[in-house]
């Protein structure tokens, strides 16, 4: 039934033509373009991703209802006919370019507490505002197989080490801090666990098995190094007294397990409660930062074979190379502490910091984006939520929506 409704709703198709979205500088709302994507895979009608042609354009069946769509959408769209689309395979093919094709709607959830956060987090910002459908889910979920029903998870500004974000020295007698302990301490105490660290390492080990099972991870801001090092920390107490009441174990640093984590390796941990910063993986570290301004802070995308690293290709596909910087808790990631395996997909090539990279665990997949707020340079506690509509062609914003289509995505065969 669900098929003939389709079939019904799009039987508007002019014969021979299909649809181009562009995703370079003609694009009027790069951030939609991905909704509307999205939208097009809910119905289950393939998008070809049309990787490094025109800032990464989507092509599909020319259907008056996807027009209508982009129209209400404010997304910018062309039609194609035959001979258009021969000479952009041609194109393709003498280029550093390819076709990936999207064939599924990924089904998305984002971990986040239950309760409203004194910050907002990127990705639901982005997904709202694109009008892709995702859901919410914390530990209780994470912890009784609750992650099984889903292909892609974005991890919420969040502290797996059980430290609740090293907010200690400035929000320790904030209210919403005091209510975030609690509502953390009682989690903790109805799966048993005698603490918060240890409980958030069993939530790391779930997420790090939906990895492996074929799952795909994006995380960001203190989500990214906060997880590593949960996984690190297996049966070590290594948080202070005044987050758990017990004494950290004075040896932890030498017991890290860093077999165990996904992207670092050789960092130092900063146990102290009152420096706001995990390990020495930040670069720049939050708790003595080095802000040069947002004039002058960007990094440099690196440019993929699309026809043999397709990954990477679409992990940074953008209408542009270099991206304005932003900062975070967990700004970016000191590429000394970075597993040689990981791919490094942008860096700032005058420091230390890697912004973005990803690697493989099992049958699944991770990608880490260091910073906060693409669009906010420095987003503080209490700071009001990014307008996306006033950011429409935001490159940052992009490479977390780059994420979402990459689960659905398949290398399409060529024929000779």
């Amino acid at each position: 039934m669900r098929n003939i409704l389709y079939a019904l709703l799009f039987i508007g198709m002019v014969s021979g033509q299909k649809i181009l979205i562009p995703m370079d500088q003609q694009q009027n709302d790069h951030l939609k373009a991905y909704g509307i994507a999205f939208w097009i895979l809910e119905r289950d009608i393939n998008v070809e991703w049309l990787l490094n042609y025109r800032g990464g354009a989507f092509l599909t069946q020319g259907y008056s209802a996807i027009e209508q769509e982009c129209r209400v959408r404010g997304v910018s769209f062309e039609r194609v006919n035959a001979t258009d689309i021969l000479n952009i395979m041609g194109e393709i093919d003498q280029n550093n370019m390819d076709v990936v094709l999207l064939e599924k709607a990924p089904k998305i959830a984002i971990y986040t507490p239950p309760n409203k956060q004194p910050w907002d987090d990127a990705v639901t910002l982005a997904l709202a505002y694109s009008e892709v459908p995702y859901t919410t889910l914390w530990d209780e979920e994470a912890l009784t197989n609750g992650l099984d029903q889903y292909d892609w998870l974005h991890l919420h500004h969040e502290d797996f080490t059980g430290q609740y974000g090293k907010f200690y020295r400035n929000y320790h007698t904030a209210p919403w801090y005091i209510n975030q302990k609690a509502d953390f301490e009682s989690m903790a105490s109805k799966f048993g666990f005698e603490s918060v660290h240890e409980e958030k390492k069993a939530v790391a080990k779930a997420i790090k098995s939906f990895v492996g099972q074929g799952g795909f991870l994006f995380a960001m801001c203190s989500a990214t190094d906060s997880y590593d090092i949960a996984l690190s920390m297996e049966g070590i107490d290594a948080a202070h007294s005044v987050f758990d009441g017990s004494p950290l174990d004075q040896d932890a640093q030498s017991k890290l397990n860093f077999s165990n984590t996904f992207a670092f390796t050789d960092y130092t941990l900063l146990p102290d409660p009152m420096v706001y910063e995990f390990s020495n993986i930040d670069f720049p570290p939050s708790h003595n930062p080095v802000t040069r301004g947002a004039e002058v802070d960007y990094f440099s995308l690196f440019e993929f074979s699309a026809k043999f690293d397709p990954v990477p290709t679409m992990l940074t596909q953008n209408h542009v190379a270099v991206v304005k910087g932003f900062m975070g808790q967990t700004t970016g990631f000191h590429r000394d502490f970075i597993k040689k395996h990981i791919i490094i997909m942008g860096e700032d090539p005058a420091s230390p910091q890697v912004k973005y990279l990803h690697g493989n665990f099992g049958q699944g997949t991770f990608t880490f984006l260091g910073g906060h707020d693409p669009e906010d340079y420095q987003h503080y506690v209490g700071d009001p939520p990014t307008d996306l509509s006033l950011h429409r062609h935001s490159p940052g914003y992009r490479l977390i929506l780059n994420n979402i289509l990459f689960p659905a995505a398949r290398k399409k065969e060529r024929k000779t």
